[in-house]
């Protein structure tokens, strides 16, 4: 082989090592940020424990976040052992913040929360449950971010903007190909949302359940588990599923539609145009119908039939029950189709579930299959209301998790990542 060709090859060789290296830097660096973002402030000595990276790495690795702005270092407190106690390194949640959007049946929420989960503003907003116009909701979304960015605080820090909505989305894009309770069909919010927004910064938007399954995984009553089945409901029912630690949304985000499983063939009409969903037993309208109250009451009139079973009514009483089993069917062959660990119920089937946890619990023990139903336990969402919204921001920040090194460099103040 000639002069030339070998040092052809050496020097791809060497190319190959250095791209194999740098790649191995950039996961590192993310490892890093995610253990603080998750777990809050730790001392280099736990950051090696929990990543497997060795001191000397870590020292630097550390060393490069702190001076690209996204982490800060304090000496750690004294151990009362011989040494210098390890630094304390944190994030710096001023440096690197999403915007969380919410779109329920009922409500508009928006929330600022930066880097470490650290909520710095929220702030959540009654609707109409008529059907309002897209430009109608994107416009209070709008004035509802400027209303809570905190002063002084530059846009540019915004690495990006996660929607929950209550609806079928298409990821790729943001298009929300069905929401029955908005009266939405085939409506591009992610571009809508950017045509209205002064931030400059990528816009995600993913189904509310999702999003809510994420915040209660980081955050909630699902942290430390890796097999999840995330069920909230309202006027309709959403799932969210983690499966080894991993959302999993389906071939283009559709996945997790359970309020739609058909359950009752001799059942009522629902909004997706089907009949007997298991949202027309487990929802809203069916607790207030069975109890009573008119279909339209909403929260309030769900707040008032537990107060009637506070009180001993039989009717609301009965009215729970009914709706216990119902979750405990629909429940029993999701059990049995994903082996899940836990459950996390959210929204109105987190509140009822003090009522119906003893159904609920024997509809499971009837029709789950004995191996899965033995691993799995129920409970109800820790974060309330807010998972989807916090969902939101944590789906905003996942591209800065992944890759913090693209984040290191100053911004200008129209610039964005190409990897986010």
């Amino acid at each position: 082989m000639s002069e030339r060709f070998t040092n052809l090859a050496v020097r791809s060789q060497l190319s190959a090592i250095g791209q194999r290296s740098e790649t191995v830097r950039r996961a590192n660096l993310s490892a890093i940020v995610r253990e603080l973002h998750l777990r809050g402030p730790l001392t280099r000595s736990s950051l090696v424990v929990r990543t497997g990276l060795t001191r000397s790495a870590i020292r630097g690795l550390v060393g490069e976040l702190v001076e690209g702005g996204l982490a800060s270092e304090a000496p750690g407190a004294p151990l009362g052992t011989p040494g210098r106690p390890s630094s304390r390194v944190r994030l710096d949640p001023d440096r690197a913040v999403a915007i969380g959007l919410e779109i329920s049946v009922d409500t508009l929420a928006a929330a600022v929360v930066g880097l470490g989960g650290v909520v710095q503003a929220r702030e959540r907003v009654a609707r109409p449950r008529a059907h309002l116009s897209v430009d109608e909701i994107v416009g209070d979304l709008a004035e509802l971010v400027g209303r809570i960015w905190p002063i002084g605080l530059p846009t540019t820090a915004a690495v990006g903007i996660g929607v929950a909505v209550v609806g079928i989305v298409r990821r790729s894009d943001g298009l929300v190909t069905l929401a029955p309770n908005l009266g939405w069909r085939d409506v591009p919010l992610a571009e809508r949302l950017r045509g209205v927004l002064d931030v400059r910064a990528p816009i995600s938007v993913a189904n509310d359940a999702d999003l809510g399954a994420l915040a209660e995984l980081r955050r909630g009553a699902a942290a430390g588990y890796e097999d999840v089945l995330f069920v909230s409901g309202e006027v309709g029912v959403g799932g969210g599923l983690i499966l080894g630690g991993r959302p999993l949304t389906g071939a283009a985000g559709f996945g997790g539609e359970v309020g739609h499983l058909p359950v009752n063939p001799l059942g009522v009409p629902c909004g997706c145009g089907s009949v007997g969903c298991w949202e027309t037993e487990v929802g809203e309208r069916a607790l207030l119908l069975r109890a009573g109250h008119a279909p339209d009451e909403g929260r309030d009139g769900v707040e008032a039939v537990l107060r009637e079973a506070d009180a001993g009514s039989p009717r609301a009483l009965a009215a729970l029950e009914n709706v216990g089993r119902w979750l405990g069917r629909g429940l029993a062959g999701l059990v049995n189709i994903f082996n899940p660990r836990l459950i996390v119920l959210g929204g109105l089937l987190g509140r009822i579930h003090p009522y119906v946890d003893h159904t609920l619990e024997d509809s499971l023990d009837h029709f789950a299959l004995p191996a899965p139903r033995a691993l799995v336990r129920i409970v109800p969402a820790r974060l309330g209301v807010d998972a989807p919204l916090l969902g939101a921001a944590e789906l905003a920040l996942d591209p800065l998790l992944a890759d913090p090194a693209s984040w290191l460099r100053p911004r200008s103040a129209v610039a964005v990542p190409a990897s986010a």
